[in-house]
């Protein structure tokens, strides 16, 4: 081909292409610009996992440290402790609660009962509820009242919260039938506001708050024995005198049951008795038939009535030892044993779950037998985390060290049966009161081997220890059901 046809036949191919571009560009209708919508921020991150959710002042404010229910306080864990004080110094703390048409009396604390421990600028300060009725105040150096008692209308089985942010605010239940939200800032403990357990448009079961509660930004989390949960914009602030106040207003009330699953279990116990667990933009809850539930909190913040649930597993069985939550999402979930239904038994009462699977979350589970002389088996108690493993105590009296990936049990300890106090973490020293008085350190250096034991203590006349231990700079605060409460340390 001549080189002028070649090139004449190369241009007319460029002006046609061209020609057809631009009445492309001209005809096609304009496309809207692209828009990116961020998420809001996640309400708990990764990176919380394990730690103190207060961040502005030191301080175990909560029922396990922190939302995903993974913080246990900060070392040295004692080496050669022994009993640094008792409260009261004189008699014990009992009261009568009524179960049924029985009016026991109840002693010291118990299931869950771990105090928070904070450090002031005059020194330690340790708050619990026990079943005198009554929150203490307490010096962690001396044990003397801080503060006069702050009193409710029945005793405090569960775990006190203050406030993460830094106000002075206590948050409490009580088997008085109310959630309380208490002042710290006035010369005496003074309740704010209250939420009635017949605060519902359908109560279930009971009337008590044994929940320890999740403050994060301006919204309290918390479950009731009614079988529903709620969240709370507290409305913080302060008035002209300086005085802390609040405002607060139920956002959400959601129920922790439906017919289908009363049909399943053919009973109406559904009480939420755990403590809800947060992690990224959803809480987490499960209740006394065996619902486990993951609440969407994404536009929590500009839109409550968006919130609803998005997950729900069935374990079958009683489900009161609060969920924990690791740094994937996951969730451990201990259930009790006391049904013996065919879901239970083929579930097992410590599982594994992946939420991201809502049809399947299932990753493992172990069966918690009976045994020990109970009748009943699985745990009350909520396990610890720590490195790849997972720590946990049965009501049997089993000591687990559960592989976290598989399952798998990699070691196992015996303890006396009733073991319900929840293990904690603290310096590579893994602590666990038992229901004869003991305490239990043992060395976790190596998690995935038996650890060796570094000590025991045993409190006099060996009263069952039901709570869960506070470990806080080499002293550990612990209550017992022999009426009184702890310190142990080694000076």
């Amino acid at each position: 081909m001549p080189a002028g046809v070649f090139f004449a036949s190369v241009a007319a191919a460029l002006l046609s292409a061209a020609g057809c571009y631009y009445y492309a560009w001209r005809w096609e209708p304009p496309l809207p610009a692209w828009r990116f919508t961020p998420l809001p921020r996640p309400f708990v991150y990764r990176q919380d996992v394990g730690r103190a959710i207060n961040e502005s002042f030191a301080g175990l404010t909560m029922f396990r440290g922190n939302a995903t229910r993974t913080f246990y306080g900060t070392g040295p864990a004692p080496a050669n402790p022994r009993i640094l004080w008792r409260y009261p110094a004189g008699r014990p703390m009992c009261s009568h609660s009524m179960i049924g048409r029985q009016n026991p009396l109840w002693c010291g604390s118990g299931w869950t009962g771990q105090p928070v421990v904070v450090e002031r600028d005059n020194g330690v300060e340790v708050i619990v509820g026990t079943y005198d009725r009554s929150i203490h105040f307490l010096d962690g150096a001396t044990g003397r009242e801080r503060r006069p008692p702050f009193v409710t209308g029945d005793i405090i089985k569960g775990s006190v919260t203050l406030d993460p942010d830094g106000y002075p605010l206590l948050y409490s239940g009580s088997r008085d039938n109310f959630f309380h939200v208490i002042a710290l800032d006035r010369r005496r403990p003074t309740e704010l506001w209250r939420l009635s357990a017949a605060d519902a448009p359908r109560p279930m079961w009971n009337d008590d708050w044994d929940g320890n509660a999740v403050v994060r930004e301006d919204y309290l989390f918390e479950g009731g024995e009614n079988g529903w949960f709620y969240i709370v914009k507290l409305n913080r602030s302060r008035d002209p005198n300086g005085q802390v106040q609040v405002a607060p207003e139920v956002v959400a009330r959601i129920p922790s049951f439906d017919d289908s699953l009363l049909a399943a279990t053919r009973d109406r116990e559904v009480s939420i008795e755990g403590s809800p667990a947060l992690y990224g933009w959803r809480a987490y809850f499960a209740n006394s038939a065996g619902a486990v539930w993951g609440v969407d909190l994404t536009n929590l913040r500009t839109d409550p009535a968006s919130v609803r649930p998005v997950f729900r597993y069935w374990t079958g069985d009683d489900t009161d030892a609060s969920i924990v939550v690791d740094e994937e999402g996951m969730l451990y979930v201990t259930s009790e044993l006391q049904r013996f239904n065919r879901r239970a038994a083929a579930a097992g009462q410590l599982q594994k779950l992946d939420p991201r699977r809502p049809d399947n979350p299932r990753v493992w589970g172990l069966q918690l037998p009976a045994g020990g002389g109970e009748r009943l088996g699985g745990a009350w108690a909520t396990p610890a985390l720590f490195g790849p493993m997972l720590f946990v105590t049965t009501n049997s009296g089993r000591l687990l060290g559960v592989d976290r990936a598989s399952g798998a049990i990699r070691w196992e300890r015996r303890l006396p049966p009733h073991a319900w106090s929840s293990p904690v973490v603290v310096d590579s020293t893994l602590i666990v009161a038992d229901c004869q008085g003991t305490i239990h350190a043992y060395d976790v250096r190596r998690p995935t081997v038996q650890p060796p034991v570094l000590w025991e203590l045993t409190i006099p006349r060996g009263p069952c220890i039901e709570s869960t231990p506070a470990v806080w700079n080499g002293r550990l605060y612990v209550g017992a059901r022999d009426g009184y409460f702890y310190a142990i340390g080694d000076r």
